[in-house]
């Protein structure tokens, strides 16, 4: 049976849909005392970084923006300090370059929000996704949630060598946690704030090891993980892309230190 279009504007996609189909597309009721923390570690991303925070406002959600800016010389901190000043952003400096690792343990600290999560200021990772990703906690079934970059097949096709060293360094670190997660080094990492000021001040690396370090922790603490599927478009080297094989063997390294 067909409804008027007055009729069909008024209904609401959750009386349209079932409970489960609103799930799985993330149609869901933010709570009004829910706010997201986004941490956004920033280096030398002068063409990108007030692209990524409007893009981080786009997604409606309430949020609490905090940009740490860790020794940039590129022009970054003179883009930052022309933005007006607002309600939603907090912009840190490091005096010096100090790494992400020291960068996220900086936003941690200083974050308000419900949950708090990471994003790099490359625009590799889309905020949309934030959504998506903060159901689980929303409705109390996860303490951290992970986003995957492998978990479906409706993105861009990645280097072989990307997804193998990815995929090894993850199995590794599963075999070291007890967690079946399929891919440990993402961005999108969705954690309680309580939870993640907890650990903060005992993380100790100060680049890309911390991804290893934090789900190794993370893992000792018993909590609820969660993973969902997102979307990545990759940038190489050549775009100021900065994760090395050195980190590699310090993802190697990080799994028998913590």
């Amino acid at each position: 049976m067909s409804l008027p279009l007055s009729h069909l504007q008024e209904l609401r996609l959750d009386q349209v849909l079932t409970d489960d189909v609103c799930r799985r597309l993330g149609i869901f009721a933010v709570p009004t005392d829910f706010r997201l923390t986004v941490v956004i570690p920033v280096y030398n991303e002068v063409n990108t970084v007030l692209d990524v925070i409007e893009r981080v406002r786009r997604t409606k959600l309430p949020l609490e923006i905090i940009v740490i800016d860790d020794g940039s010389q590129d022009g970054t901190r003179e883009k930052l300090a022309g933005l007006p000043a607002a309600d939603d952003l907090r912009i840190i400096l490091h005096e010096r370059n100090r790494g992400k690792g020291a960068a996220l343990r900086t936003g941690f600290e200083h974050a308000t929000g419900t949950a708090v999560v990471v994003q790099d200021a490359d625009l590799e990772y889309d905020p949309d996704d934030f959504r998506f990703l903060i159901q689980p906690i929303v409705e109390d079934v996860a303490d951290v949630v992970y986003g995957t970059r492998y978990g479906h097949h409706d993105r861009p096709v990645p280097p072989l060598w990307h997804v193998f060293v990815n995929r090894w360094i993850t199995r590794l670190c599963n075999v070291r946690t007890g967690l079946y997660l399929s891919d440990v080094e993402t961005c999108y990492k969705v954690i309680r704030r309580e939870l993640i000021q907890d650990l903060a001040p005992n993380l100790q690396e100060n680049r890309f090891g911390i991804e290893i370090e934090l789900t190794v922790k993370l893992a000792r603490k018993k909590v609820r993980f969660y993973e969902r599927p997102i979307r990545y478009d990759r940038r190489g080297f050549d775009e100021g892309k900065k994760i090395g094989w050195r980190d590699g063997v310090r993802a190697l390294y990080c799994m028998l230190r913590y």
